[in-house]
This record gives C-alpha cells, sequence and structure tokens, in this order.
C-alpha cells in the first residue's frame, strides 16, 4: 500500500480513533462522577472524613493501577490476536489478566483488613490531624476489601470488550453502577429516608453494592454474548478450563507484563511517596484540598485513557495483521492528533475549576484555594501528559514495554524521587508549588520516549 508521508491523517482516520475513544472516555466521566459524588457527599462531613476517605483511596487507587498494569500486558496480545482471528490467543490472554488479577487479591485484603492502620498511618508522616484522619480512614478501607474480587471480575471483561473495539457495553454498565452508587450515597452517608446514617462507612456501603451489580451484569454479558476471549468448556469443568493455560502464551505475555507492572507500580508508589510528603506540609486541609482537586482532575484525566484505549486497537489490529508501513503512518497521526487534543483540553480543565466552590463547598476556605490551584497548574500540564501518554501506547501496542521501564522509571527513580524528598526535607514549599516542580521532570520522559519510537522497537507482530 502506498504510505502517506502527512503529519495528520484524513478526517476518517480520527473519526475512528474518536468513535473508540469518545465512549471509553466518557466511561471514565461516568467512573469519575462517582468518586465527585462520593466525595461531594463525603465532604459534607468535614475536613476530617473527606481527608480519611481520600488517604484510604490511595490503596484502592494501587490495586487499579495494578489491575490496570494486568489489564494492558493481557489487551496488548487481545488485540493482535483478535486482529489476527486467533480464538485460542484471545482467550489465553482473557485467562492471564483473570488469573493475575486475583492473585492480587491476597495483598490486597492484607493491607485493607488487617494492617490497616499501619499502612495508612505512612501516608500521614508530619500531619497534625493524623490521628483523627486514620480512625476514618480504616473504618472506610475495611468495607471495601470485600470490593476486591468482583471488581476484578469485572475490570478483565470490560477490557477485553474495549479491546475488540466493544466500547459501548462497558459504558452502559458502568453508568448504571455509578446511578446505584449515587442513591445508595444519598441513602447512607446520611441517613435518608429511615436508611441508617454511616458516615463514611455508608459511602464504603454504597461503592461495595453498586460494584456488586456491575459485577452481576458483567457476568452476565459475558455469559449471554458469548466473547470470542471467552474461556470455553470443552468437555471439562470451567475450573479445570479456567487453568488450563498454554505455558508459552502465559509466558510471552508475563514477560511483556512484567516491565508494564513495574513502571505502573514505580510511578504509582511514587504518587504515593509524593502524596505523603505533601499530606505533611499542614493538616486535614491539605489533605482533603489537594484530594479534592484530584476528584476534579480526574473528569479530565479520562483523555488518557481514551487515548491509550483507540491507539492500543488500532495499531494492535494492524500490526497483528503484519502492515508494519500501514502503523508506522498510523503512529505519527496518532501522535500529531494528540498534541492538538491536548491543547483543546487545557480549556476544558480549566473550566473545571468552577465546580469546586460548588461541589466542596462545605471544605474550608484553605482547603478550596489549594484545590483550585492545583487544578489550574494540571490544566496546564495537559498537553505535555496527553502527548507523553500517546506515546506510551504506540510503544505499548507493539509490545515494547522496555521504553517505559527506561524512560519513565528510571527518570522517576534516578531523577523525581531524590528531588521531591530533598524539598519536602530541606525546603517549606508548599504543596501545590511542590507538585508543579516535580511535574516539570516529565519533560524529560517525552524527549526520551520521541528518540526511542524512532528506533522502530514497537514495530511488531506478536502473533507470529
Amino acid at each position: 500500500m502506498e504510505v502517506s508521508k502527512r503529519l495528520f491523517g484524513p478526517r476518517r482516520f480520527y473519526l475512528g480513533a474518536l468513535s473508540i475513544a469518545l465512549p471509553i472516555m466518557l466511561q471514565g466521566v461516568i467512573q469519575s462522577m462517582v468518586s465527585l459524588i462520593d466525595n461531594f457527599m463525603v465532604s459534607g462531613l468535614g475536613d476530617i472524613s473527606m481527608s480519611g476517605v481520600n488517604v484510604s483511596g490511595h490503596i484502592t487507587f494501587i490495586f487499579m493501577v495494578y489491575l490496570g498494569a494486568i489489564a494492558t500486558s493481557g489487551g496488548i496480545f487481545l488485540t493482535q490476536y483478535c486482529g489476527a482471528k486467533d480464538k485460542e490467543g484471545m482467550s489465553q490472554a482473557f485467562r492471564f489478566k483473570l488469573v493475575m488479577g486475583l492473585a492480587a487479591f491476597i495483598p490486597y485484603f492484607l493491607v485493607c483488613f488487617v494492617f490497616p492502620r499501619q499502612v495508612l498511618s505512612l501516608m500521614l508522616i508530619g500531619n497534625t490531624q493524623a490521628d483523627m484522619i486514620l480512625d476514618e480512614a480504616v473504618r472506610y478501607i475495611r468495607i471495601m476489601t470485600i470490593v476486591g474480587p468482583p471488581m476484578t471480575v469485572s475490570f478483565c471483561i470490560a477490557s477485553s470488550l474495549r479491546d475488540m473495539g466493544n466500547v459501548k457495553i462497558p459504558l452502559v454498565i458502568t453508568a448504571v453502577a455509578m446511578i446505584t452508587n449515587t442513591i445508595f450515597n444519598w441513602l447512607l452517608i446520611y441517613g435518608n429516608l429511615g436508611f441508617p446514617m454511616l458516615g463514611v462507612e455508608g459511602a464504603a456501603y454504597a461503592t461495595l453494592i453498586s460494584r456488586s451489580l456491575e459485577f452481576i451484569l458483567f457476568v452476565g454479558v459475558y455469559i449471554k454474548l458469548k466473547p470470542e476471549f471467552r474461556i470455553v468448556k470443552k468437555g471439562r469443568s470451567f475450573i479445570r478450563e479456567f487453568f488450563r493455560i498454554d505455558g508459552k502464551i502465559f509466558k510471552n505475555i508475563l514477560k511483556k507484563g512484567l516491565f508494564v507492572l513495574f513502571c505502573d507500580m514505580v510511578w504509582v508508589l511514587s504518587e504515593t511517596v509524593t502524596s505523603a510528603i505533601y499530606n505533611g506540609r499542614g493538616g486535614a486541609d491539605v489533605v482533603s484540598g489537594m484530594a479534592a482537586s484530584f476528584v476534579i482532575a480526574d473528569l479530565f484525566f479520562v483523555a488518557f485513557e481514551g487515548i491509550s484505549s483507540s491507539t492500543a486497537v488500532l495499531l494492535g489490529k494492524v500490526l497483528g495483521s503484519g502492515d508494519l508501513s500501514k502503523a508506522r503512518q498510523e503512529k505519527r497521526w496518532l501522535l500529531s492528533g494528540a498534541a492538538v487534543f491536548g491543547l483543546i483540553m487545557v480549556a476544558i480543565a480549566m473550566s473545571s475549576a468552577l465546580l469546586i466552590p460548588v461541589v466542596f463547598g462545605k471544605l474550608s476556605v484553605s482547603a478550596i484555594t489549594i484545590a483550585r490551584n492545583m487544578v489550574f497548574i494540571m490544566a496546564l500540564f495537559m498537553p505535555l501528559w496527553v502527548y507523553m501518554n500517546a506515546q506510551q501506547s504506540v510503544a505499548r501496542a507493539g509490545g515494547d514495554t522496555v521504553m517505559g521501564a527506561v524512560g519513565d522509571m528510571s527518570v522517576t527513580i534516578v531523577i523525581m524521587l531524590p528531588f521531591v524528598i530533598l524539598i519536602g526535607i530541606y525546603t517549606s514549599v508548599g504543596p501545590v508549588m511542590l507538585f508543579m516542580y516535580v511535574k516539570l521532570i516529565d519533560i524529560i520522559k517525552v524527549v526520551i520516549f520521541h528518540f526511542w519510537l524512532k528506533k522502530g522497537r514497537w514495530l511488531k507482530n506478536l502473533t507470529k
């Protein structure tokens, strides 16, 4: 085929990318709205309760990042096997997601149920109201323990449907779960319509109920639709068939996935360390203010998931079909489109700051000020972050997980972590400015990724 040298692709190409990205982004907005509603209702209980839910939420965040890394690793292969029309390969990639995802429940249980106070206290070193915040956090996170297994299964089914380009079903189910979560938040946090007033525990129970419904719906879809990645019983019980793992495929996915997993876990742990340093710069107002800003930011951070999924589906299928020239061309179009999209996201992100006094009006004035300043700074970083996310998505679509390990992880370990720890210890810089200084380091990552992608190590058909 004739390969175009144009920087931007034709309109139909971007419409195809948007047809995948927009439903996923909308699903992300719905999920973020769940968090927004949670925090809106909990913020009515004051800075302490809001801070407790936020601190415990870091554990769930780490677990979700782990599931995301596993889904990405399996999805790299599932998408290419889909392009090659290899159903057995797709089924093995789905097994990988489930096995690796469910295996993480053991450490999740230990942290959330057995040692929650000991672990969460590490997030509040130096905070002047740590004990009161921890009391609320432990009450919340122990209930959230039960959410782990159903959330894992739902996540694996949803991500696999998206890997095949089916983005509407996860969107609808997520919307139903959000409505359920909102209703039970209203009923259980404040005790409306005769229900008990449970405070932060009510927020946790509402999440448990909505996640359980989500699980039931996804399993129902899996059984009814019989997707191509399904685990087919061949005269054996489901359990035996579930563990009928192709060692070669599993090893290949794990080999590629270890870099993704290690890179993502280093990132999330570095974010946790920096959050702990931010939290130590004051009292509950700092914790709740920073938390409020990230809740608002999640509304525009959905751009990352949309770009990642559309890139994975478009490039993954092209690479799986063996058309490497077309893949190189579409990589250029995707990166150019991401650069423009990042600029558009600045205005959207800036406007989201208007929600802060509306949603979090019951927080302290100091907390609201911190939240507003943080949102403005994150908005300015959106072009950089959107483009960097697109670069990583291109590499992962072709199974090049080394780029993230070398570019992202090395910069985080060698430069970012020592930098933030030194500033945290030896200066009195406030949490907002400290955040900005840390994120400027991402410019180094973008430069490294640019030259790495030029080498073409991502141009691989993994199905052969």
